[in-house]
Formats: C-alpha cells, sequence, structure tokens
C-alpha cells in the first residue's frame, strides 16, 4: 500500500486465491498486531479475505465479522505484487451491514488533483451502493 506521493504505507504477505478478470481475490494472513482506532487490536495472524478490482478506486477487506473498505486508486498487479494508493476515505461496515464512513477529513484536508477527487467520491458511493443492496463480495 502507497500514499498518494508514493512513498511506502505497508506491506503485507498474501496468496491469490482468485484471479478472474479484472477481479482478484488474495487471502492474507497479518504479520503482525495493528491497532486501529475503531477496531482495536488485529491480532498477529487474523486471517483476511481481500478483493481488489483493476478497474475499480476501491478494496474491500472481510475479517471477523467485519468488512473495511478503502478507497484507493486501481491497484496494478505485476510478478506476483499488488500495489495500490491509498486515498485515506475508507468504510467500515458491521456484521448487520450498518456502516460509517471514515477519514473522510484527511481526504478533504489533503490537496488531490481534482480528477482524483471525482474518481475517489464516486467510488464512495459505489461502495455504499453496493453495501445497501448486500451485492458482491457482501452477499457472500
Amino acid at each position: 500500500m502507497l500514499k498518494f506521493d508514493g512513498t511506502e504505507r505497508r506491506t503485507w504477505p498474501a496468496r491469490v486465491a482468485r484471479h478472474d478478470g479484472p477481479l482478484i481475490v488474495l487471502d492474507a494472513v497479518f504479520d503482525e498486531a495493528i491497532q486501529h482506532d475503531l477496531l482495536g487490536t488485529i491480532a498477529l495472524g487474523t486471517v483476511s479475505k481481500e478483493y481488489y478490482w483493476l478497474d475499480r478506486w476501491y478494496n474491500i477487506f472481510r475479517f471477523n465479522d467485519r468488512f473495511y473498505c478503502n478507497v484507493t486508486m486501481p491497484p496494478s498487479f505485476e510478478d506476483a505484487v499488488l500495489t495500490y494508493v491509498d486515498l485515506d476515505i475508507d468504510v467500515l461496515v458491521e456484521s448487520g451491514f450498518s456502516y460509517r464512513i471514515l477519514d473522510l477529513e484527511d481526504f478533504e484536508n489533503y490537496s488531490y488533483p481534482t480528477g482524483v477527487t471525482v474518481k475517489a467520491r464516486q467510488a464512495l458511493e459505489e461502495l455504499i451502493g453496493l453495501v445497501e443492496a448486500r451485492s458482491f463480495p457482501f452477499n457472500e
């Protein structure tokens, strides 16, 4: 995962579980404990299923009984390495499909180019639509 300026923010190991057209599904295991403001501690060894589309401006992680969605630039997948640029907006989807939009203020405080801002807002709307309709992957 990269920041918009290209610096590396985080890496983790994962296995490709499915690659079907633009959809890439990864099975990943947290290789370190992560402290998250809303989720608390995500323990070392926590398994996540991660959904990426090479043509979409978001990704979706499922772990425990929640979904964590990241608004991102479309990822690249080269030499078995998936890379994406995180754009700060996140959506936390609870087990009952209630959701919260996170870090919108961080997104708005960063000076993203207009085209990126438009695509990110469209991606957020699309994500919310998927959650509300219980569409893939929220129906698995």
